[in-house]
């Protein structure tokens, strides 16, 4: 199918409100019509805003909008059919404040590079993700640990009554918008619960129902919803914008520590049924109060197997004959090193309990941590690297409470033979009751398969009172799930505030809420095959960081994108798409290649050597 020229009523519009920021090239339309999700939707241009007075006049404009930074979501949240704002490349400022305990940062600054100016100062940002080399503050921002972290942010959305910083929101609030001064309150003294779900809980539990409405609306901001029930897990998500925009975002960082213990553990088959030690608890320690991990890492037998052609995999693991095995990466951290041995004494009295099938590795030095993390954050890379041509990869995230982990696993690894997907691999952050796990699909052929699979892991989550997304954001892939997690209260208290605050739906529309209940299997990425070091990318967007060119022309991504986006045009039949790209290709994919090889430094394990 050609590609479908923008409508020029838009981009008319687009230049009356800001003129010269429409980008509408076939090249720009389809190099920023792919992110790290399975889903792919082109959108009508590309919008390059230099600043948050601009991002203000296209909001106002009426036109639907869809904020794209580091294009790391697996969800889906970061494309569009309609038009998509680019909001990495001017807005990456970073500022240390009150020598490094607050940093004031914008959207398009990535989280590596934030945490880099932190480091001198021996801070960082709370949040962690496998993707931080490459993810932006943007949709870091969208993270549940913005509660405590972040302290206020300068927001716009599409009705100037609730825009700019947190005291222009309280005086917009108090003097043109009655119905929104007392609408966000009254959502959070709503009550919560919902299907599967704890029992619900006060305004005063959850922190927001006692707040001014200005708080509310900064905690709903960017996905982060006042109607989300407690949730199993506490780890962070990606952003999901449904109603408005960051220009910038404050944060309260906390102490990096100075110490830090990493130790492998392994218990034979069944792998998931025997209780892994993160559902226990853990003993006291004799010089804290508590002897609970950092972070407890969850491998099941595939991601061992993986994981066992790694350069950087250890001999004890390399010639582990894996059969239904799994392991745990434990890390404890500390400021000092008599607390961190502390720790590690006591934790030390569980582990003998365990019929373990490999010894517990503990790796004390910096260079044997970074190698066990660099298997672990690696594995989706991995394996999707090494996914049949052709094939779609999708990574999904899903959180139930620790006791009920096992049981998720065992049906999850049931539902994977049932539905007959091979080598799928499941990992997470066991200590949080969250699960990664990673399919290859064909949606050309097997969507049905792939439908069928996902309502009969839907049961499997809420049935064990867990939530369909912990990490990655609703997005598109469990947006026509939303109401079925919370059920039909809050989820008109969601369409309410969506309402007041974007009463035309213009922010990345079909987002979290949709009245589509086959919205996660629609518009879908189809892969086609170029060659093999093409094949294999994944599109995680980890090599764009460092690419010299990303300002100026094209990133790597963006340069394996445009290869197969040729190939499906030439495959098509499209000459007249095909010549354009061909054109277009030169001088944004070859002439301003900087041809310095750093972005193969940041790719994952088994990624592709970004093309041109």
């Amino acid at each position: 199918m050609s590609l479908t020229a923008p409508d020029p009523a838009v981009l008319a519009a687009v230049e009356a409100a800001v003129p010269g920021i429409a980008r509408a090239r076939a090249s720009d339309r389809l190099g920023l019509a792919h992110d790290a999700s399975h889903y792919l939707l082109t959108p009508q241009a590309v919008l390059v805003p230099e600043s948050a007075e601009q991002v203000a006049a296209l909001l106002r404009t009426g036109l639907p909008l869809t904020f794209r930074s580091g294009g790391t979501s697996l969800s889906g949240q970061a494309v569009s059919e309609h038009l998509l704002v680019d909001t990495r490349r001017h807005f990456r400022g970073i500022e240390v404040l009150d020598g490094g305990k607050r940093v004031r940062v914008q959207p398009g600054a990535v989280l590596r590079q934030v945490n880099a100016r932190l480091a001198p100062y021996g801070r960082k940002l709370g949040p962690d993700p496998a993707s931080e080399s490459a993810c932006t503050i943007g949709g870091v921002v969208a993270k549940q640990l913005q509660r405590h972290d972040l302290r206020h942010a300068r927001q716009h959305v599409p009705d100037p009554g609730v825009d700019d910083d947190r005291a222009a929101q309280r005086h917009r609030h108090r003097h043109r918008s009655p119905r929104r001064r007392r609408a966000p309150a009254h959502a959070g003294a709503r009550p919560r619960g919902g299907p599967g779900q704890a029992a619900r809980q006060s305004p005063e539990k959850s922190g927001l129902g006692a707040s001014h409405p200005g708080a509310v609306l900064a905690q709903e901001h960017h996905g982060v919803r006042a109607e989300q029930p407690a949730r199993p897990t506490t780890r962070p998500r990606r952003s999901s914008p449904t109603w408005s925009s960051a220009a910038r975002a404050p944060w309260v960082s906390s102490p990096r520590p100075s110490s830090a213990r990493s130790r492998r553990t392994g218990w034979p088959p069944p792998a998931c049924s025997s209780s892994p030690p993160c559902t226990r608890p853990w003993p006291p320690c004799p010089t804290s109060s508590r002897a609970a991990p950092a972070a407890v890492e969850l491998l099941d037998a595939e991601s061992l197997r993986v994981a066992r052609t790694d350069a950087e995999a250890g001999e004890a693991l390399r010639s582990l004959a894996v059969a239904e095995h799994a392991a745990l990466l434990v890390e404890w951290q500390e400021s000092e090193e008599e607390l961190l041995a502390g720790r590690e004494r006591a934790a030390g009295d569980l582990l003998p309990e365990l019929e373990l099938a490999a010894p517990a590795a503990l790796s004390r030095d910096a260079g044997g941590r970074a190698a066990l993390w660099h298997i672990r954050k690696g594995l989706y890379a991995s394996v999707a690297g090494a996914r049949p041509s052709g094939t779609t990869a999708l990574l999904e995230d899903v959180a139930v409470p620790v006791p009920a982990l096992a049981g998720l696993c065992d049906e999850l690894t049931a539902l994977f033979a049932r539905h007959r997907y091979e080598r799928s691999v499941i990992f997470g952050h066991a200590k949080d009751g969250n699960l990664h796990f990673m399919l290859n699909e064909r949606f050309d052929t097997e969507l049905e398969r792939y439908a069928a699979f996902t309502e009969d892991m839907v049961e499997a989550v809420l049935s064990r009172g867990g939530t369909l997304k912990a990490e990655h954001g609703t997005g598109r892939v469990m947006a026509p799930f939303v109401r079925r997690q919370y059920g039909d209260e809050l989820y008109e208290v969601m369409r309410e505030i969506k309402r007041l605050c974007d009463p035309d739906g213009t922010l990345n529309p079909g987002v979290v809420l949709t009245d589509r209940d086959d919205a996660h299997l629609r518009d879908l990425k189809h892969v086609v095959t170029v060659e093999p070091e093409v094949d294999r990318c994944v599109e995680c967007g980890y090599c764009e960081p460092v690419c010299p060119s990303r300002d100026l022309t094209t990133t790597p991504r963006q340069r394996i994108v445009l290869r197969r986006e040729l190939a499906a045009a030439v495959a098509a039949g499209d000459r007249a798409l095909a010549r354009e790209l061909e054109a277009e290709y030169g001088y944004d994919a070859v002439d301003t290649c900087a041809v310095d090889g750093m972005c193969a430094t940041r790719l994952p394990p088994s990624g592709s050597t970004p093309a041109t």
